[in-house]
């Protein structure tokens, strides 16, 4: 059985899913200047879905700690365009590599889930406490749900096979180098992209999904790759964990920050006809900072400014390009 108090710090070797995408670059780079040597196994080499191919990331990575972050995630349309595949590739990935990590003798393993798998109509802010009173909101129901399923398994696992598997409920992240595809972007790259061009291209408006009285919470990337890395170090219980600021923004208020901030001028035109979402989303911090020292440290403009000033220098870079 796993010793928690053993796990030398920083551990290693550790094996970090999903270590090359928006967020697993930065906890790498933390982990990798702790001094812990990192192996990310990169889907073109291990399919994740596949447990031979977890497998051979097992053995080649040997690792001492998992750190899960691996997943298929988009916007509100992505999700409602691929239910099944949001909650198989999430779910298979998720129950598979837990499996391995225990048949590997892994000493401790981070999942890091979803405020998607919170219940649509949470009172805020979220407790972790609320997470099973309801159903999630339904377009991104499946993906909360996939995600939700580690929580009940990494507990499950604790308790029979004394897995160390702690649980993190991450709100939604912004900074440089998210994905700014409009096909499966979330809502800041998507409006960001969505006012840059509109201004680019001397259009008067632009359109939104849903009403604008929707409200998001945001946690800078960079905090929350602080916070996944603290939650490694100091924090070994079987209760789910929020990583938030405690702070939410209506859809509205945040289109006009981006507008202004992005130089557009024109109009905004909501879709009403499109969906909203979950109705808010604002999680309570507190016991993130209680059990492990994590507050965020990133003011939301701040994080704002710096992610637009990316997708600017990246737009400044691509017509500078030779053909």
């Amino acid at each position: 059985m796993p010793d928690a108090t053993y796990l030398p710090w920083p551990p290693a070797r550790v094996m970090i899913t999903g270590g090359a995408g928006f967020l697993g670059r930065w906890v790498t780079r933390r982990f990798e200047s702790a001094g812990a040597e990192v192996f990310v196994p990169r889907s073109a080499d291990y399919d994740l879905r596949t447990a031979t191919a977890i497998q051979r990331a097992f053995s080649d990575g040997r690792p001492e700690m998992v750190v899960h972050l691996a997943a298929v995630v988009g916007g509100i349309g992505a999700n409602r365009r691929s239910p099944g595949r949001f909650f198989y590739d999430n779910a298979i990935m998720g129950i598979q590599v837990m499996e391995q990590a225990r048949l590997a003798g892994v000493r401790k393993f981070v999942t890091v889930g979803t405020v998607c798998s919170y219940p649509k109509h949470t009172p805020v802010p979220f407790s972790e406490d609320d997470l099973w009173a309801g159903y999630p909101e339904e377009t991104n129901a499946p993906y909360g749900l996939a995600k939700k399923m580690l929580l009940v398994q990494g507990q499950a696992y604790r308790d029979e096979y004394g897995l160390n598997v702690i649980h993190l409920i991450s709100v939604n992240l912004l900074g440089p180098g998210d994905n700014a595809d409009p096909t499966s972007s979330h809502v800041i790259p998507a409006l960001i992209k969505k006012c840059l061009d509109a201004r680019d291209r001397g259009e008067d408006a632009i359109e939104v999904w849903g009403s604008g009285s929707a409200s998001r919470e945001f946690l800078y990337v960079e905090d929350a790759a602080e916070a996944i890395v603290l939650a490694a170090e100091r924090y070994d219980g079987r209760a789910p964990v929020n990583l938030g600021v405690g702070r939410e923004i209506s859809i509205a208020d945040l289109v006009s920050a981006i507008a202004t901030m992005t130089g557009f001028n024109g109009d905004i035109r909501w879709n009403a006809s499109m969906p909203d979402g979950q109705p808010r989303r604002s999680v309570d911090p507190r016991r993130a900072r209680q059990l492990f020292g994590f507050e965020a440290r990133t003011p939301f403009e701040e994080g704002l400014q710096r992610t637009i000033a990316r997708f600017e220098d990246a737009r400044v870079g691509s017509v500078a390009a030779p053909a």
